[in-house]
C-alpha cells in the first residue's frame, strides 16, 4: 500500500531577475521584422513587375 508523498516543491517565480529591457527588445525585434517582410514584398511586386514588362517584350 503506497503513502502520499506530496511532490518536492519547485519555486515559481524565475531564479534570475527579469530583463528590464525586455519589452524594448521585443519592439526592436517586431520592427525588424516589419521591415524585413516589406523589403521581401516590395522585391517580389519589383521582380513580378520586370517579369511582366520583360514576357511582354
Amino acid at each position: 500500500m503506497a503513502t502520499y508523498t506530496p511532490p518536492p516543491y519547485f519555486p515559481q517565480s524565475s531564479l534570475s531577475p527579469p530583463d528590464e529591457h525586455r519589452y524594448r527588445k521585443f519592439k526592436l525585434i517586431i520592427a525588424a521584422l516589419i521591415v524585413l517582410l516589406l523589403a521581401i514584398l516590395g522585391g517580389a511586386i519589383t521582380g513580378i513587375i520586370f517579369l511582366i514588362k520583360w514576357l511582354a517584350r
